[in-house]
């Protein structure tokens, strides 16, 4: 593995996301000195954080992921420092996971327990699907171990890190086949093919056209468990960026960083504007930049070569609305439902090939107060919508003035599937579209960044090291291994072992 070149006793890292808080985390766990500089006032970068404020009270809304897998991964993020996420953050184990509501009426809730789920395939599917569910199990579970270590949770330093006996492993599972028709040879039912594929829109593709290696995002939904952390998921950057400054690491947020200041090919200090908008300029061995893909190039004032421009992911356009308890009336044991419309390949099409709104649209409904009433005011619920759509790229939208009505529409499809009362009595509303994550600095107007093909996977997705600074590594979802809580904080641990050479 190459590390970088030179001293790296003082490292600066850009953005308290879940990316560099992980990178700190791991160079502190090896002795290294580490100062973060933050734009926000607070810990997250991706992982946001919205206060919205009604006539009853103030509503503690997540504008990133909603869903948590694998807090093993969490734990060994703070294993370096001698911490344990129990120790900082209540999880609750959601069951069910998800529930599934779909266009004739039917509802499957996924379980991660095997047994509970074959239950509840053998009641709504059928005995065979049931059956096959079992397999799909364990294919996910043996995909996963294939993966984990060496795809996953590995620096490459070309493409021929990839020849090891877990790549025979991987293609013996069917690991390069496509991950919609694999599904198809555990279970028929077309729901359950749905509940076992959707995920390949966290990977910015689409099922049929998806990797089967990628089925390793099902595992972790199905499988390995979704969680939910007491006071929202904004708890857990939280609870890294304490145990962090704990440790020793120093955080300065409200620092917008402008560029770095080079010797040779090493990065000698990194330039920022500080709290009080004053420049300012702060001395580093190493810097590791977690920002988007393109930031970062800004400020090595460099983008990489490469034989195919980069793809990225579709977009999202997320609604939060607050209101009376009841006011959407979705069943009370339903942390996450799934919204399925008719229409399922047409849907991807639209998103990523047409640039079109989905017709028939299949969304994602969260209502984080079925498990911690703290995050509204008594008596009212916090409710959060969450809608694919076509990135910038793909199509320049009015959004400012297509959002509210697509809004609309969304709720009108909802209500006619029995979904109703989203608006009607919110007495708190926020929305954002891709226009909103252009202005963060998102790449495409996507939160889900380079899309995970074949050619943006693995040692062929955007290095961590780059070419000409002798002294800086990138981190986060545009760099290896990819998007998703579980990745982003992997990039942090493979980011500081190019530094720390562990």
């Amino acid at each position: 593995m190459r590390t970088i070149r030179g001293p790296a006793n003082h490292v600066v890292v850009v953005g308290a996301g879940l990316a560099g808080l992980a990178t700190t985390l791991h160079l502190l766990g090896a002795g290294r000195s580490v100062t973060v500089l933050e734009r926000a006032d607070h810990p997250g970068g991706r992982a946001g954080r919205l206060d919205l404020h009604g006539p009853a009270g103030r509503y503690l809304a997540d504008t990133g992921p909603t869903v948590l897998t694998m807090p093993d991964l969490v734990d060994a993020t703070l294993a370096p420092v001698g911490e344990k996420l129990a120790d900082r953050v209540e999880l609750v184990r959601l069951d069910p996971a998800y529930r599934a509501s779909f266009a004739d009426g039917s509802t499957i809730d996924v379980h991660t327990d095997p047994d509970a789920m074959e239950a509840e395939i053998a009641d709504k599917v059928g005995p065979r699907d049931a059956a096959g569910y079992q397999r799909l199990r364990h294919w996910l579970t043996a995909l996963y171990r294939a993966e984990i270590d060496t795809f996953i949770g590995s620096n490459f330093d070309s493409p021929l890190g990839l020849l090891t006996p877990d790549l025979a492993r991987l293609a013996a599972l069917g690991g390069f086949g496509r991950w919609g028709r694999r599904i198809g040879r555990f279970v028929r039912d077309p729901r359950l093919r749905r509940l076992f594929s959707f995920q390949a829109l966290y990977a910015g593709v689409a099922p049929h056209r998806a990797l089967a290696a990628y089925g390793v995002i099902a595992y972790m939904d199905t499988v390995a468990g979704v969680y939910f952390p007491r006071g929202g998921m904004r708890a857990l950057p939280t609870a890294l960026a304490d145990a962090a400054t704990e440790a020793g690491a120093r955080i300065h947020y409200n620092s917008r960083v402008t560029g770095l200041a080079r010797r040779g090919d090493r990065a000698v200090a990194v330039r920022y504007l500080d709290a009080a908008g004053e420049p300012a300029r702060l001395d580093a061995d190493a810097v590791v930049l977690t920002t988007d893909l393109p930031a970062a190039y800004a400020l090595l004032r460099r983008t990489p070569r490469r034989p195919v421009r980069l793809r990225w992911a579709p977009s999202a356009l997320v609604y939060h609305a607050g209101g009376p308890h009841g006011a959407v009336k979705t069943d009370d044991k339903a942390h996450h439902t799934l919204s399925f419309g008719t229409a399922w390949r047409s849907t991807f099409d639209q998103i990523q090939r047409r640039g079109q709104l989905m017709s028939d649209p299949s969304v994602l409904l969260t209502r984080p107060t079925a498990t911690d009433a703290s995050l509204a005011p008594p008596g009212h619920d916090l409710n959060y919508l969450l809608a694919p759509c076509p990135n910038t790229t793909r199509a320049a939208f009015d959004w400012p003035r297509l959002g509210p009505a697509y809004v609309e529409e969304l709720l009108t499809v909802l209500a006619a599937r029995g979904i109703n009362g989203f608006d009607g009595r919110a007495e708190a509303a926020r929305l954002s579209t891709p226009a909103d994550w252009t202005e963060q600095g998102m790449a495409a107007g996507t939160p889900f960044s380079a899309a995970h093909t074949f050619a943006q996977t693995g040692p062929f997705r955007p290095a961590n090291l780059v070419r000409g600074w002798s002294n800086v590594v990138l981190a986060g979802c545009g760099t290896t291994p990819g998007v998703g809580i579980p990745p982003v904080l992997i990039s942090g641990r493979l980011a500081a072992q190019r530094i720390t050479g562990r």
